[in-house]
């Protein structure tokens, strides 16, 4: 799935000029307590899950389950205070909201909704934002 979102918005968000990593390379930044050198720049991480509803019928269980993904956005706004970073955030957000939000991946059973957004960090001339979006799935197990 986060190679998927990683593909999309390479495709999707041009103003990210193709600078759109996983996890490892964000555990990378966090290990070196370093910002991305080019930005804007996105990261895109597993959240979690949540499971719903849950059925055992004779041979199967089925259960949807909702998997969440985070996008992080980092904006260096070359000031001491990442002020000058708000402009571009917001231009940035909605479009990452366009790209993800709606689309259903072949996969998958639902679509994409938007769940939150939050200010990370506002720090060392850069601005860090969080779009969490998540996805309707279904286990299906034989037993």
């Amino acid at each position: 799935m986060i190679d998927q979102v990683i593909a999309r918005l390479k495709a999707e968000v041009t103003e990210l000029g193709g600078r759109v990593e996983g996890a490892a390379s964000f555990a990378t930044l966090m290990q070196q307590n370093a910002l991305p050198q080019v930005t804007p720049a996105a990261h895109v991480l597993p959240v979690g899950l949540t499971g719903g509803s849950a059925n055992a019928a004779t041979g199967m269980f089925t259960q949807l389950f909702d998997e969440a993904v985070g996008v992080i956005l980092t904006i260096r706004g070359h000031d001491q205070t990442g002020g000058r970073s708000l402009d571009l955030t917001q231009a940035l957000i909605r479009a990452v909201i366009a790209a993800i939000a709606g689309w259903e991946p072949a996969d998958e059973i639902g679509s994409f909704r938007l769940v939150r957004g939050n200010l990370v960090s506002l720090r060392a001339g850069a601005l860090v934002y969080q779009l969490d979006f998540s996805i309707t799935d279904q286990l299906r197990i034989p037993t």
